[in-house]
């Protein structure tokens, strides 16, 4: 569908169309070329480098399209602010403890990550969180020494005792333990190997937030124990003389938190469970927030489940504050504040950028200007609705009229009284009659609940290559909002309006929903397509999840993947390069031997040359393009 054009666009018309500024947050922008830029803090000032530039490098490099881009410079700096945001909000309120910020494993497992985690992150003594044994022994070989390690989920026996042992390395392994069941072996094993363990306890708050993942929280929380449950491990662990070992608190208030009201909620609760410890003779000295921090998917800063009503100061001070507030009445110690952010870690630094392959419009061809002398009365009945689209006003009844009339004449070919040509004119005369009524929807303040559909029934479907359920799965699985939109041709205003459908047979397949302009809309508008110049498109905000959470759906692979750090001389640096999985490498996944494959598919390709249907020469052709695409991108090559 082809939106209205704005005269006179500007790079500040992009920018505000597609929200660039707001959920880029210093991190993204546009250029005066109207190329999105990757910006980057340096003491001698910002760098920005434009995305164009970047995916031209990795093309060079042999990355074609679809590719995974992350960018260190962004990792770093967004655990740069938020330690530096808390340790402001702690000096501001005159709180007497220190934060440390946890990243759990969980929200990105991949090598590259962890390692520029630890690195950069040694120097605020960032810890890592394993909620299984791999995540363990990936925490075991990165983490610095003294470095912070908090255990949960479901533990065996190796677990625990990999656990106990860290604590010989230097680290600091808290055990949280969220059921009552996994005390006794924490105890067994401790005393069998003769290490004291460290240990925390996971409570439930009764707060409920908001979010997509509201399950989290409250009594029917799936992890976590209940107050009655809470006091029976305090017990439990007077009588075994080891209640010196619990000194940490945990409380998973939630994930992708909006509002800040519900925070300040749940840490209050928290805060009140951690004195009462206190006061059972618990030495605690950590409380442990978990996640929450939400990420401005929208840039709207607003409570709604792809955004959040405060600012990161904002949730910084309201932990320390509120800590404060409920603990110094009682003349309990400040604890060290520890939260796992992951998300708000991570997700700025990873983004897709893929090629649109091709398109497909809805809308009218060219039709005559009278009717042929045999056409039906329902055709008859359609064409003169639009006719006289210029003399009427109601664009309701007009549009309803037309709906019923096109729906007749489909009934009529099914029932064999009209042909295809005028089931085609018919289609024809029907579109032309919705695409006058969407111009002029244009103009009102208020699109009726009638005709809201209409511009989304009209828009275009732009074919990516990529598979949504392999580089973008949330937005499938849960609805997550991702920002989208053109990496260049910023300086027009794009004309059309579209979904994205993707590679995969499959109707969810596709990206409908959209953040325009501020708001939510079930189509995006972006530019024509060109002959011989690509079309690319980037999703950003994903590196939190999306990675591991793919699936071979169609064994579509992973990805290339290209790790850049953008330097001080306004250009960048590849630090590492992946090649996306190989054809042979996807099948293995499911069972398939490539060699085995590759030698029966030459067995049938000689028994045609045997049978005198294939000569020589094309079943050696034949058997080397097989073999070429075992070793070639799951993804369209062009």
């Amino acid at each position: 569908m082809t939106s209205e054009p704005t005269t006179h666009w500007t790079i500040k018309d992009a920018a505000a169309l597609y929200g660039i500024d707001a959920w880029g947050k210093g991190n993204f922008g546009l250029n005066a070329a109207g190329e999105v830029t990757v910006k980057a803090p340096f003491v001698s000032g910002e760098i920005a480098v434009p995305l164009t530039e970047i995916v031209a490098g990795a093309v060079a490099r042999g990355h074609n399209m679809p590719l995974l881009l992350r960018i260190e410079n962004l990792l770093d700096d967004r655990i740069r602010l938020i330690n530096e945001t808390f340790r402001a909000a702690i000096a501001d309120v005159g709180y007497r403890g220190e934060y440390q910020g946890v990243f759990p494993i969980k929200v990105n497992q991949q090598c590259q990550v962890i390692k520029e985690i630890c690195r950069f992150g040694a120097r605020y003594h960032l810890g890592l969180e394993a909620g299984s044994k791999a995540e363990l022994l990936i925490a075991l070989a990165s983490l610095p020494e003294h470095g912070l390690l908090i255990l949960n989920g479901y533990k065996d026996r190796e677990f625990v005792d990999l656990g106990l042992w860290a604590n010989k390395l230097s680290y600091r392994c808290f055990f949280v333990i969220e059921s009552p069941a996994e005390l006794p072996l924490i105890i067994e094993r401790s005393r069998a190997l003769g290490i004291a363990p460290l240990l925390g306890v996971r409570v439930k708050v009764s707060a409920k937030v908001g979010g997509l993942w509201t399950e989290t929280s409250g009594d029917r929380s799936s992890f976590g124990l209940s107050p009655t449950q809470l006091i029976g491990v305090v017990e439990q662990l007077k009588n075994e003389e080891l209640l010196d070992c619990l000194q940490l608190l945990h409380c998973h208030l939630g994930s992708q938190i909006p509002a800040l009201a519900d925070i300040r909620t749940g840490v209050r609760e928290a805060s009140r469970f951690y004195a009462d410890l206190v006061r059972e003779g618990a030495p605690l000295s950590c409380l442990d927030l978990g996640g929450g921090l939400a990420i401005d998917y929208t840039g709207t800063l607003e409570n709604q489940v792809h955004s959040r009503d405060y600012q990161l100061a904002d949730y910084c001070h309201t932990l320390v504050a509120t800590i404060a507030a409920t603990l110094d009445p009682l003349g309990i110690t400040h604890p060290h504040i520890v939260t796992e952010s992951g998300r708000a870690m991570i997700a700025h630094s990873s983004l897709l950028i893929f090629n649109i392959l091709d398109t497909m419009h809805f809308e009218a061809e060219p039709f005559p200007k009278t009717l042929p002398p045999d056409a039906h009365p329902a055709t008859g009945q359609l064409f003169t609705l639009f006719k006289h689209l210029a003399d009427t006003d109601d664009l309701i009844a007009t549009y309803q009229g037309a709906l019923a009339g096109r729906d007749t004449l489909r009934e009529l070919f099914r029932g064999g009284e009209i042909n295809l040509r005028e089931r085609s004119l018919a289609e024809n005369i029907f579109l032309a009659i919705a695409q006058h009524i969407a111009s002029r929807l244009v103009a009102l303040t208020t699109i009726p609940a009638e005709l809201a559909g209409l511009k989304a029934n009209l828009a275009d479907i732009y074919y990516g290559n990529f598979s949504v359920f392999q580089s973008l799965p949330d937005t499938w699985a849960i609805g997550q909002l991702f920002p989208v939109m053109p990496i260049n041709r910023h300086l027009e205003a794009p004309t059309r309006e579209a979904i994205i459908s993707d590679l995969t047979c499959d109707c969810d397949g596709k990206l409908d929903t959209f953040i325009v302009a501020g708001k939510e809309q079930s189509t995006l508008p972006l530019h024509p397509l060109r002959d011989e110049e690509d079309y690319l498109l980037g999703v950003f905000l994903m590196g939190a999840y999306q990675e591991t959470l793919g699936d071979l759906h169609n064994l579509f692979g992973d990805t290339h993947v290209v790790s850049i750090r953008i330097n001080e001389g306004g250009g960048f640096d590849v630090l590492n390069e992946l090649n996306g999985d190989t054809i042979a490498e996807v099948l293995s996944f499911v069972e398939y031997h490539p060699q085995t494959l590759f030698e029966a598919f030459r067995s049938r390709v000689e028994g045609a040359v045997r049978a005198g249907r294939m000569s020589v020469a094309e079943r050696q052709q034949l058997v080397e393009e097989y073999a070429a695409n075992l070793n070639g991108y799951t993804y369209f090559e062009q």
